[in-house]
């Protein structure tokens, strides 16, 4: 297995993509070998990367009551969970949430709203809030407000928003385990307008929802298709009241090895490692930096809470590590 993960290793160091076929072995990587599968994700990380980490910040400006059916989703409306719901933030308190996640250092500050989209009195008022923290900030500035039209697409670009976040959650194959309410095409169509309009796309997905460990490959290659540069890796922290309540967590050395061999497979992304970490990772979260991950989600998420933001940059900064700028 050490000679399969160098040969596959080198061939990504050298600039060649590599397949399903190439990877599949890989799964069977084990014990002491997941080091060194670490080890060869990180050279790809170095190489390509440099070691620069990404921060990112996000605010969940509008929550609950979602339409559709996601499994894991805490804030759907189809499942009774404890999930805080409430209307779109008023102005002043997201313009404060994002000078607060600068002075955490934070680089990035990604606005985060629950539906499928959201009403145009809500886009505007969004729009409005984003115009200010670009004044008022050096904050680069993200969205995740459900599907997208063009001409959407086009008011955000303006503003100064540069990247979206819009997850396929899981591979293609599996995603009608998840969600019934829409499709992994749905997803993807939204992605490819995002990409039309000239944005940076972060788009990644769950692991521990039910899928093969074929499947999280499968999910790694649908994003290389479709050439994403941010890959936010989430790990499942069940939510109760979910039909994944009581799913069982992934061993913290099975993550790793999946995060490895997302690197191989996606040598020049931004690899982040999100929701879910502290929960699955537990003392192993500054391993995932060093198995090829090149970015965090700092601070809580959209429904649980993250660690202490300077517990995150101790850790970068103990690995070596530079905040990207």
């Amino acid at each position: 297995m050490r000679r399969e993960i160098r040969k596959i290793g080198d061939k990504v160091l050298e600039g060649k993509d590599v397949s399903m076929k190439d990877v599949l072995p890989l799964l069977g990587t084990n014990g002491p070998d997941v080091l060194d599968l670490a080890a060869a994700a990180n050279r790809v990380r170095e190489e390509f990367n440099g070691n620069k980490i990404d921060l990112c910040s996000l605010l969940s400006v509008k929550s609950g009551k979602c339409p559709e059916d996601c499994a894991f989703c805490a804030q759907s409306a189809h499942y009774k969970t404890e999930a805080p719901v409430y209307p779109l933030m008023d102005i002043q308190r997201i313009v404060e949430e994002a000078k607060e996640a600068q002075a955490r250092g934070t680089g990035r500050f990604c606005l985060i709203t629950s539906g499928r989209e959201v009403s145009d009195k809500e886009f505007e008022t969004i729009l409005d809030a984003l115009g200010r923290i670009r004044r008022e900030t050096t904050l680069d500035l993200d969205c995740s407000l459900g599907t997208l039209s063009k001409e959407r697409a086009e008011s955000l670009r303006k503003v100064g928003v540069t990247r979206y976040n819009h997850n396929v959650e899981t591979a293609e194959s599996h995603f009608l385990q998840i969600c019934t309410t829409h499709s992994f095409r749905d997803r993807v169509k939204t992605v490819e307008v995002l990409k039309g309009q000239g944005f940076s796309v972060c788009c990644g997905g769950i692991i521990g929802l039910g899928e093969s460990l074929q499947q999280r490959l499968e999910l790694a290659f649908s994003l290389k298709q479709l050439g994403i540069d941010c890959i936010p890796f989430n790990i499942l922290n069940p939510r109760p009241g979910t039909p994944l309540e009581n799913s069982e967590p992934i061993p913290p050395m099975e993550v790793i090895k999946t995060i490895s061999l997302f690197r191989l497979v996606l040598p020049k992304g931004t690899i982040k490692i999100a929701g879910g970490r502290e929960a699955n990772l537990r003392d192993l979260q500054s391993l995932a930096l060093l198995a090829g991950a090149n970015g965090l989600i700092v601070g809580n998420y959209l429904t649980t809470p993250g660690r202490n933001a300077e517990d995150d940059l101790t850790m970068v900064k103990d690995l070596g590590f530079k905040l990207r700028s």
